[in-house]
């Protein structure tokens, strides 16, 4: 059996009502035959839409059979025995030409209850911003269940709601229960639990071409919203040229940040855990065993299986990257 080595995927595209056209223009994925792309999907274990190796010998050998194969050496041994053949991870870039619902999310509990699935625990990156735009995200005051449901029902749900302008670089964490959407201008990466369940909440009142509003899911939403407000709901972080530095730690995943215009050795022995890089600025290629590299894109994400413990990545010129594993 051939070694393992990084692992590219074809991005699974999402045409969405609120989509645009950035995934194409800033971020080279090829849309040509489709409109309004709202989402990209990068790397998916999704049932339905799991991702399929684009590079190497495994191309076309989809996410699940690659871990049935090779198990712990792919995901780690923990995970493996955790997760089985389910990536524990969504990874996605997504583009919203237009405000995206406001949505809410259950955690595992309820959603291993109402639909076998895992609860849905997200953050956010902002890779590109128009000017002033602006994204939701929990409440600005505390309120009762009687208090939003008025609002909603009135049509003025917006004023209990926390809205915040955004720059590339936010970061805002987005745990089950938290009232939260995107807003029109903004292209980010999402990095989340492997699940798809998602409770919305209100639409703006928008049609489908045929007139149709979408389902809410105003009932089951009210069980698992989170009605505190919260002193502040952008993640701070800080990082240092050419060190990795940590945005964020929870039981689903670890995101830190890189920024570098030197060759960087990462040495992966104290971890179990495969690693995904997300490129969102410039270009890199990994080296791994003796003379192997695989090149990284502006927009582009790969998979570095578990049993790839020493790697090194060599910027074009200068590079930022998201990376994630579980701790």
């Amino acid at each position: 059996m051939e070694n393992l080595y990084p692992l590219k995927f074809s991005p699974i595209l999402k045409e969405k009502i609120w989509g645009g056209d950035k995934l194409n223009r800033l971020l080279n994925k090829d849309t040509a035959s489709k409109t309004k792309i709202g989402e990209s999907w990068e790397i998916s274990g999704v049932e339905g839409d799991i991702s399929i190796v684009s590079n190497g010998f495994l191309k076309g050998n989809n996410l699940n059979e690659l871990i049935e194969i090779y198990m712990g050496d792919l995901i780690g041994d923990s995970i493996y025995e955790k997760f089985g053949e389910e990536f524990p991870v969504l990874i996605k870039f997504i583009d919203a030409a237009d405000d995206l619902s406001i949505q809410v999310h259950p955690d595992d509990l309820y959603a291993q209850k109402r639909h076998k699935s895992y609860g849905k625990t997200e953050m956010w990156y902002i890779v590109q911003a128009d000017k002033d735009a602006e994204l939701i995200t929990g409440f600005a005051k505390e309120c009762s269940k009687p208090e939003y449901l008025a609002a909603l029902n009135s049509g003025n749900l917006l004023d209990l709601l926390n809205e915040e302008k955004v720059s590339v670089g936010d970061v805002f964490f987005i745990p089950p229960g938290r009232v939260h959407a995107i807003g029109k201008g903004i292209l980010l990466t999402e990095i989340q639990q492997t699940s798809d369940i998602t409770y919305r909440i209100f639409d703006w009142g928008r049609t489908d071409s045929n007139g149709n509003h979408r389902e809410l899911h105003t009932d089951l939403a009210l069980d698992v919203i989170d009605f505190k407000a919260y002193p502040s709901y952008k993640t701070e972080y800080s990082f240092i040229e050419n060190k990795t530095s940590n945005i964020l730690k929870c039981p689903y995943f670890t995101t830190n940040i890189l920024s570098f215009n030197q060759i960087i050795e990462k040495d992966y022995n104290l971890i179990d855990s495969f690693v995904i890089y997300i490129c969102i600025e410039g270009n890199f290629k990994i080296g791994y065993e003796k003379n192997e590299f695989v090149n990284i894109n502006f927009g582009e994400s790969v998979l570095l299986p578990a049993i790839l413990k020493n790697v090194r990545l060599i910027p074009d010129n200068y590079c930022k990257i998201l990376e994630i594993y579980i701790d």
